[in-house]
C-alpha cells in the first residue's frame, strides 16, 4: 500500500465544503473574503492607533513591546489575507498571515499579566497566592517562551518547501500555543482565587509592615472603587476571549494544515479575529493608564499612608 503524500502549504487541497472549484495550489482551502479582511485590518489599525496615543499620554512605554507590537502584528497578518483574497495561490501572503496572526496576541497577553500584578498590589497582595512581582516574572517567562517557540515554528514552516519540515514547523507552533494556553488557564485560576479571597476578605497570607521608604503600603488596603472594578472586568473579559482564541488555535493546528477547522474561514473570523479585536478594544475603553497607573488619588493615598506610618513609627520609637 502506497502512502498518500501530505499536501504542502503551496498545494493544499480544499475541503469539499469550502469551494466547488478545487484549486490544488490554494493553501487555505477557501478564498479569504476581501471585505472581511479589510474590516479587520481597519479594526486592528484603529485599536492599535488608540493604544499608541494612550501609551504616549500615560507614558506607559512598556506597552510598546506588548500591546502595540501585538496590534502591529495583527495588521500585518490581516494585510496578508487581503493580499491573498486577490491572489489566493501565492505562498508569501499566506505565510505572512498565518505566522503573524498566530504570534501577534502573545505580546498582548503579557500586558494583561503585568497589569493584573499591579492590580493585586493595589487591592492587597495578602489575598493572593503569588506576590505581584511573581505574576510578572512567572507568566512573562511563560509568554516569552511561548513567543520564541511559536516564532521558531513559523520560521521553520515558512523556510522550507519540504512537507516534513513544514509539518515540523506546524507542530512547534502548536507547542507554543499550548504553552500559552496552559499559562492562561493557570493565570485564570489564580486570578479567580484572588478575587474570591479579596471579596470575602479572607487573606491567605499574613500582612506585613512595609519599610519606611516603601510606597507599596496600599497592600494593606481593600480599596476597590469604580475605576478598579471596570479595569478588573476588562482584564477578566480579555483573558476569557484570549483563552477561547488559544483553545481554537490549539484545535486548529492539532487538526493539521488541511483539516476541517483550518479550511473553514468562519471559524477563524469568529474564534480568532473577533476574540483578539474584542480584547484590544476592551483595554482601549478601560485603559490601565487611566484606571490604575495614572491614579493621582491613589498616589496621594500612598504618600499619606506612608507619612502616617512614619509618624506613628517615630512616635513609637520616641516613646
Amino acid at each position: 500500500m502506497s502512502a498518500t503524500p501530505t499536501p504542502t502549504f503551496s498545494s493544499v487541497t480544499p475541503s469539499p465544503s469550502a469551494t466547488s472549484s478545487v484549486d490544488p495550489n490554494n493553501p487555505y482551502g477557501y478564498t479569504p473574503s476581501t471585505s472581511t479582511s479589510l474590516i479587520f485590518v481597519t479594526l486592528f489599525s484603529i485599536t492599535t492607533l488608540l493604544h499608541l496615543i494612550q501609551l504616549v499620554k500615560y507614558r506607559l512605554w512598556w506597552l510598546i513591546p506588548t500591546i502595540l507590537l501585538g496590534g502591529v502584528g495583527e495588521i500585518i497578518g490581516w494585510s496578508g489575507r487581503v493580499w491573498s483574497s486577490f491572489n489566493v495561490d501565492a505562498s508569501d501572503p499566506y505565510m505572512m498571515q498565518i505566522v503573524c496572526t498566530i504570534i501577534a496576541p502573545t505580546p498582548f497577553v503579557a500586558a494583561i499579566f503585568i497589569t493584573f500584578g499591579r492590580l493585586v498590589r493595589r487591592l492587597g497582595e495578602r489575598y493572593s497566592w503569588l506576590t505581584p512581582r511573581s505574576y510578572s516574572v512567572i507568566f512573562l517567562t511563560c509568554d516569552i517562551v511561548s513567543l520564541v517557540v511559536q516564532a521558531a515554528g513559523g520560521a521553520i514552516a515558512s523556510g522550507s518547501n519540504l512537507t516534513s519540515t513544514e509539518n515540523l514547523g506546524g507542530h512547534i507552533m502548536l507547542a507554543g500555543i499550548v504553552i500559552q494556553m496552559i499559562a492562561l488557564f493557570i493565570f485564570t485560576a489564580l486570578a479567580i482565587q484572588f478575587f474570591v479571597s479579596f471579596l470575602g476578605d479572607r487573606p491567605i497570607r499574613k500582612s506585613y509592615e512595609a519599610p519606611e521608604d516603601s510606597t507599596l503600603t496600599l497592600t494593606n488596603s481593600r480599596r476597590w472603587d469604580g475605576k478598579l472594578k471596570m479595569l478588573s472586568l476588562a482584564l477578566a473579559f480579555s483573558t476569557v476571549v484570549l483563552m477561547i482564541r488559544a483553545v481554537y488555535r490549539t484545535i486548529e493546528l492539532a487538526d493539521g494544515w488541511t483539516g476541517p477547522v483550518i479550511t473553514h474561514q468562519i471559524y477563524f473570523d469568529v474564534f480568532d479575529a473577533a476574540m483578539v479585536t474584542s480584547a484590544m478594544f476592551a483595554i482601549n475603553f478601560f485603559h490601565p493608564g487611566r484606571l490604575l497607573f495614572n491614579r493621582s488619588d491613589l498616589a496621594e493615598s500612598e504618600f499619606s499612608y506612608a507619612d502616617k506610618y512614619r509618624t506613628s513609627s517615630g512616635a513609637g520609637s520616641r516613646a
